[in-house]
């Protein structure tokens, strides 16, 4: 009898979901395998939307962002009463092993679910936060950084039309990547994000400098978590008299045609996870560090927080940090 094995994606969508369904069914055939599609993540689990999933299910949808089969975030999967349920659905139909695209509370949650019913599953890391502890890289996190790369180009062609300071505010959850790694990327004159405090009278100088030298337009990127782009953009108003404008990106961030980047680590992703289930390995998380892959446990990666990459940071203050600002 052929191993079967489903996928399901859980918690927000990302550009890259799509490629790795793609991978899935086609590597799973290639494997000897039965491959399902567990529609709308862990509550589809619970209500059974476990279905046969062929080639023509992913024709396509390569260049899809989104997931062809949903997502959710699921209460409901906390309660041992309906993980048991979700075990009893798998059970009927043979499927022995998961794979789980989603972040570290879905790892947490199949964690429970391996030790309470033994259905071995290996997680892939999908967050555009790219706030998973133990990986350099989650999937879709390439894509969403070109979303706002292009964002961020088309507002300087109009900020540099006008007199005016962008204030533009990412997603990140309580993460400063997406904003950092935007700002450091695309020139931006400041970059506020919570992992480095900063008071931002300090630019009060500097800045003066600058328009006196002749800077007629600023840039600044926010992350969501600071939630005070409305009172950056009253302080460029107030402070250096520069009308001002707040462009909040919100879910365009995490749509958008997959990158060739994210595409290409989709499909290594699941190759990994689905030899690694082949080869034995029952619970473990696929992590990205250094151009390596690597499994580690879901206690490695759920159980301790995640620090922005000092490298990073290094760039962050050496560029925008008010001792650092060019008079």
């Amino acid at each position: 009898m052929k191993p079967k094995i489903a996928i399901l994606c859980s918690g927000g969508d990302v550009s890259g979901m799509n490629p790795a369904l793609k991978r899935f069914v086609e590597y799973a055939y290639a494997k000897g395998m039965e491959p399902y599609f567990i529609h709308r993540g862990f509550e589809g689990l619970i209500d059974n939307k476990i279905i046969p999933a062929s080639y023509t299910d992913v024709a396509g949808i390569i260049t899809r962002g989104g997931t062809k089969i949903g997502s959710a975030r699921s209460i409901r999967f906390k309660d041992p009463a309906y993980r048991t349920i979700a075990a009893n659905n798998l059970k009927r139909l043979r499927i022995t092993m998961l794979i789980v695209l989603g972040g570290d509370g879905s790892f947490r949650g199949m964690e429970r679910f391996y030790a309470e019913h033994g259905i071995s599953f290996c997680g892939i890391p999908s967050t555009i936060d790219n706030d998973i502890n133990g990986t350099d890289y989650c999937l879709g996190v390439d894509t969403a950084l070109n979303v706002i790369k292009n964002s961020i180009d088309d507002i300087r062609d109009t900020a540099s039309s006008f007199r005016r300071a962008f204030i533009i505010e990412t997603m990140g959850r309580n993460c400063g990547y997406l904003a950092l790694v935007s700002a450091i990327t695309s020139g931006a004159e400041l970059c506020l994000i919570p992992e480095v405090p900063v008071n931002i009278d300090d630019y009060k100088g500097c800045f003066q400098s600058q328009i006196a030298k002749g800077r007629d337009y600023f840039i600044t990127i926010v992350s969501e978590a600071l939630q005070n782009s409305e009172e950056i953009a009253q302080w460029f108003e107030k402070e250096l008299g520069f009308e001002s404008r707040v462009n909040v990106l919100g879910h365009t961030q995490r749509g958008g045609n997959p990158s060739v980047y994210d595409r290409l680590m989709a499909y290594k992703f699941v190759t990994y996870a689905i030899d690694a289930l082949l080869a034995g390995k029952t619970h473990s998380v696929i992590c990205y560090n250094k151009s390596h892959f690597n499994f580690k446990t879901i206690d490695e990666v759920a159980l301790h927080p995640y620090h922005l990459d000092e490298e990073l940071l290094i760039l962050g203050r050496e560029q925008f940090l008010p001792s650092h600002c060019q008079m």
